[in-house]
């Protein structure tokens, strides 16, 4: 099963951070066991949604600098915290902050918020594997083309998977 736990990428700095939202709704599957009648976002989701928006990050970083289509794989995470309980009816903002990009894996920060409040942070550490299929790739940009769709971002600063797809529009 894949999980897509962004829901909308909300600001974008290329190579440099990026917030995105995810929206915690009863109906989600893994809220029925975790736990029963106090229902409770699980920590390593909220782990797994700030990696999505930093692999995002990190992936489109490489791709500028280094002209590399690479995949980011969550590799290890740092100082992970979790301070309060996520609950049906939060909305997640997720804010990600590049800290390094070396040749073979980078490094970002990531925090959620609920309103103001910091609910969980971590730094994370992806390593890169090069794309190679074509359908993944294109995958790909259909579920960042979802997670952009209403940014208001110029050409330029469009993550270079999106950029190709306009450019072959």
């Amino acid at each position: 099963m894949r999980f897509f736990l962004l829901d909308r990428v909300t600001d974008w700095q290329p190579g440099e951070s990026a917030t995105g939202v995810k929206n915690v709704a009863l109906s989600e599957d893994y809220l029925r066991d975790h736990f029963p009648r106090v229902p409770t976002m699980p920590g390593v989701l909220m782990l797994e949604a700030m990696a999505q928006l930093a692999g995002i990050l990190l992936e489109d970083a490489v791709e500028r600098r280094d002209e590399k289509n690479v995949k980011a794989v969550l590799t290890i995470v740092e100082r992970a915290k979790f301070r309060r309980l996520v609950k049906p009816g939060d909305q997640l903002r997720l804010v990600a902050d590049k800290l390094e990009l070396r040749e073979a894996s980078g490094r970002a920060r990531g925090r959620a918020f609920v309103g103001e409040t910091l609910v969980t942070s971590a730094d994370l550490v992806f390593a890169w594997f090069d794309r190679q299929e074509d359908h993944l790739e294109k995958a790909r940009r259909d579920v960042l083309a979802i997670w952009m769709r209403d940014l208001q971002i110029d050409g330029d600063r469009l993550p270079a998977a999106l950029r190709r797809e306009e450019a072959a529009s």
